[in-house]
């Protein structure tokens, strides 16, 4: 098949002249060590919470305290499960995994967000269980301990908020912190308003609200870690987009079998076949240019394939085809 052969041999002509590397150590790449660092700093530091948390909750009989305290356990558990997934996500490409192991790091991820969200359920639950009951509840050890918490948990989120963009793990971890942080605030203003007013039923409606306020989160994340393992084309590439810019290459008759998809949810990696005319094929300005295009669109890393028209009918295409004249042609 002509189209193969041709593309191959236009590949080591290629090189010969222009570096077109592709690092493919770099779609594993690792997390460095400080990021590993900052995190178990606060895991340590989550785990101390949540005991606290556990034995006030339960000495000063506050619903609104235990239910931090189960996000607390629940965070901590996560956090683990994301530093586990992020040192296995450091592992470098091999035979077996060659686009090295960041997509642990995605099932850490999902599975993350799904502790969360049965959690915040959970409370819910307790809650309604709760209502009407007019348990009493010390409002000195709830204060003083929510607090605490409220400083603890403020630390560890500005510890991660600058790294929550390296992946969907650690923007998980992130999540964990955020709501523990917005748990801690909703138990203080229901602890308040239990001092100046004694309507202890604040307590109660402090777990609703945090329960409110961590499930949204949790289930976005939880779709986009989902959407990731389906190797849907990540969020902000626009597939019609890449297809057209593509297209639009001098010499490019059509473009056919394009695939967009991410390993970790970050980077962004495609896949196609450009169908040329003979006069284009053994230039290197097509695959220059397609290359440079897909890299403005956001394209980290990409496999091309150049073929002469007609080559497409020895081929079984699994992608819509879009065409810049007459797709296969």
């Amino acid at each position: 098949m002509r189209g193969r052969q041709g593309a191959s041999g236009h590949d080591h002509g290629h090189a010969r002249e222009h570096d077109h590397t592709h690092d493919h150590g770099e779609l594993g790449h690792s997390h460095a060590p400080h990021t590993l660092g900052a995190l178990a700093g606060v895991i340590a530091l989550t785990m101390v919470i949540f005991l606290a948390e556990l034995i006030a909750g339960l000495v000063s009989g506050s619903l609104a305290l235990l239910s931090d305290a189960m996000h607390m356990l629940s965070d901590s558990t996560g956090l683990i499960l994301a530093f586990i997934a992020m040192l296995i996500g450091r592992k470098e490409a091999s035979p077996r995994a060659t686009y090295g192991h960041r997509r642990v790091e995605v099932l850490a991820a999902a599975v993350n967000t799904l502790a969360v969200a049965a959690i915040s359920v959970y409370i819910v639950y307790e809650a309604v269980e709760r209502l009407g009951s007019g348990e009493e509840i010390d409002v000195a050890v709830m204060m003083s301990v929510a607090v605490i918490g409220l400083v603890a948990n403020g630390v560890s989120a500005l510890i991660l908020a600058g790294r929550q963009s390296g992946s969907l793990n650690m923007r998980g971890a992130y999540l964990h912190v955020l709501t523990d942080l917005l748990g801690s605030v909703a138990v203080i203003v229901a602890g308040l308003i239990i001092m100046t007013t004694g309507f202890t039923a604040a307590d109660t409606i402090a777990s609703f609200v945090i329960a409110a306020l961590v499930l949204p989160r949790s289930l976005k994340l939880l779709a986009a870690s989902i959407s990731v393992l389906l190797e849907r084309a990540p969020k902000g590439v626009d597939v019609a987009e890449v297809a057209r810019a593509l297209a639009g290459i001098d010499g490019v008759v059509a473009v056919h079998d394009l695939h967009l998809w991410s390993t970790d949810g970050v980077d962004a990696l495609a896949t196609c076949h450009l169908v040329v005319p003979e006069e284009h094929f053994y230039s290197c300005g097509v695959l220059d240019q397609a290359q440079a295009r897909l890299a403005s669109l956001g394209v980290t890393h990409s496999t091309i394939q150049l073929e002469l028209p007609g080559h497409s009918r020895h081929e079984t295409v699994c992608a819509p085809k879009v065409a810049a004249g007459h797709p296969g042609s």
